[in-house]
């Protein structure tokens, strides 16, 4: 599963333009991760606060495996971005993570008026200088920003959107769909979903480049509920299990 775990919540935390922001300090998810329908893999959680400064946000983002499986393949990431509140871009993302034995330590200072990425490899003691794109977000900051930039009532079904990231060292777009709504039983009841798909890169984890799907709250606070994805071994499904400091009522049908 290496990095995919924490990749698959990071995909999720989608989105919608508005007024009001969809989220503030405070905020804090959980999610609970199964293998192949049944057996418990693992957990994760977001928790979104204020940096020092009151210019940024600071997330913090932990995930681990769990049960059996950690026995196999034992995973412990640790991601933080701090993104300004304003802009919604990233000033700074850290990287620390354990994957079966796969180790990685890296910080990334952006300038964004430049377009540059300085990537510290900790592990390695270097340190080297990129060209980004412009406004480019960090793999958690992404989220953040979609789920108050982005207007659902501008894009049609099955229509494609982008969005320019920096990972580790690479450029990339971050491309999803719109797939349509859709209601969904979960344990808190039943909740009007927008359903998306994230294209993601096929071959080592995922079967293929639409083997992700992800339900988002249809609410104003946008938060993942549910993450179903086919592996090239197996399937993960993500459940969001509990919740604290939302900004809008949580919209459930009992």
């Amino acid at each position: 599963m290496k990095k995919s775990i924490l990749l698959i919540f990071f995909l999720s935390n989608l989105m919608i333009g508005q007024e009001k922001s969809a989220f503030t300090s405070g905020e804090w998810l959980s999610f609970t991760l199964s293998y192949s329908g049944w057996i418990k893999a693992g957990e994760a959680t977001l928790k979104l606060k204020q940096d020092e400064s009151k210019e940024l946000y600071h997330v913090e983002a932990v995930g681990k495996t769990t049960g059996p499986i950690k026995w196999f393949f034992k995973v412990e990431d640790y991601y933080q971005s701090y993104f300004s509140k304003k802009s919604g871009l990233p000033q700074k993302f850290v990287r620390k993570i354990n994957e079966g034995g796969y180790k990685k330590n890296i910080t990334i200072d952006f300038n964004q008026s430049k377009n540059t990425a300085t990537v510290n490899n900790l592990n390695k003691k270097s340190t080297k200088e990129f060209t980004t794109n412009e406004n480019v977000q960090d793999m958690l900051s992404v989220f953040y920003f979609l789920r108050n930039h982005y207007n659902l009532d501008q894009i049609k079904k099955n229509e494609d959107f982008l969005v320019n990231m920096f990972f580790d060292s690479e450029n990339y777009e971050f491309k999803m769909k719109l797939l349509g709504f859709e209601t969904i039983n979960t344990k808190f009841g039943k909740i009007k979903c927008i359903k998306l798909r994230p294209f993601v890169q096929s071959g080592r984890v995922f079967k293929e480049k639409e083997s992700l799907t992800l339900w988002v709250s249809a609410d104003k606070n946008k938060i993942p509920l549910r993450i179903k994805a086919d592996l090239a071994v197996g399937s993960i499904r993500v459940d969001l299990d509990t919740f604290s400091g939302l900004t809008h009522p949580f919209e459930i049908n009992f």
